[in-house]
């Protein structure tokens, strides 16, 4: 079955989403999950112990990282599907495609796309780094991130 092109393949600068509309929209992402985390987190006690320099168990650490990637999904399940954006995305008039232009399936595309990103940064030791690292790539020519170039996509304009 052939799929529908829905806009231009993602090979110019000026379809391609600017790195600040990026930026703007994974922070109204980040304020979305941390107004559902951040509550998590507290009653859960992955506070405790902060002031004394304690940091939370790492099974904690799973536990609220699942639960937040599995709220992230909830949230913008919906979005992802029919127009490949998430809230923050839609606001910023930006969405995910393939590099032949068409909505990127979940198992294709959003997996690893989403897998890379999320899951980086749980990596012991190293993981703050590699994901700075995913994001630093985005200053290249074709403004992707890592997880872009993981997962076959790029973030354009609609």
């Amino acid at each position: 079955m052939e799929t529908e092109n829905i806009v231009t393949p993602p090979n110019d600068e000026y379809n391609t989403a600017s790195r600040w509309d990026r930026l703007w929209a994974s922070l109204i992402d980040s304020l979305i999950m941390m107004m559902v985390v951040i509550p998590v987190m507290y009653f859960t006690g992955g506070f405790d112990g902060i002031s004394e320099g304690v940091q939370p168990s790492l099974w904690h650490t799973f536990f609220v990282s699942v639960f937040g990637i599995g709220i992230f999904f909830l949230i913008n399940w919906k979005l992802l599907s029919a127009s490949g954006q998430t809230i923050g995305k839609r606001t910023m008039g930006i969405k995910i495609v393939t590099l032949t232009g068409d909505l990127p399936g979940f198992k294709e595309h959003l997996l690893k796309r989403y897998g890379v990103y999320f899951l980086l940064g749980q990596v012991p030791v190293v993981g703050q780094f590699l994901s700075i690292a995913n994001g630093l790539v985005i200053f290249g020519k074709q403004r992707r991130c890592g997880h872009d170039f993981v997962a076959g996509t790029a973030v354009v304009n609609c």
